[in-house]
């Protein structure tokens, strides 16, 4: 099966909301940051992306995971009263650990860009710089481009589907 990057799928960076998500890893980046590896059904194909969060949000993604909640707390609360080096990685993969569903839940993502492109439109143009650039023939040098978004993103909100 294909997977494609979700930010391809996109027409403009407004914010926008994705369902059908299946998280497949939490990634402990440091002692305050969260991201978490997931996959949607967007325009009835598969695609991955990456979600920036505060632990504070992670623990709300938790929450709404359905039978698996519990568990999915007591793994995280364990790798962090036990984690040595950053970053720190929680798979759900495989077949023992299977990809977590987030049922009946919509959330409501925002775009990121590099870092790079607001310091650019500050700094103006510098003669003095020095530039390393990818090859433009090759598919990173797109990916990497100035200007260009990220495949991830921030969670803006979390919305519940209420079945009557």
């Amino acid at each position: 099966m294909i997977m494609r990057r979700l930010i391809d799928a996109l027409a403009d960076d407004t914010d926008f909301f994705i369902e059908q998500v299946q998280l497949t890893a939490i990634v402990f980046d440091n002692s305050d940051d969260v991201t978490i590896w997931a996959t949607t059904f967007f325009d009835n194909e598969l695609h991955f992306f990456h979600l920036g969060l505060t632990f504070q949000q992670l623990d709300l993604l938790l929450r709404v995971a359905a039978e698996r909640a519990e568990a999915l707390q007591e793994d995280v609360a364990d790798a962090l009263a036990t984690v040595r080096d950053w970053p720190c990685l929680l798979e759900y993969n495989s077949e023992a650990n299977p990809p977590v569903p987030l049922p009946n839940v919509a959330l409501k993502l925002s775009c990121t860009y590099p870092a790079d492109l607001f310091e650019d439109e500050e700094e103006g143009e510098d003669d003095d710089t020095f530039d390393i650039s990818m090859n433009a023939d090759s598919e990173e040098a797109e990916e990497y481009e100035s200007g260009q978004p990220h495949n991830i993103f921030y969670l803006e909100d979390v919305f519940l589907r209420i079945e009557p």
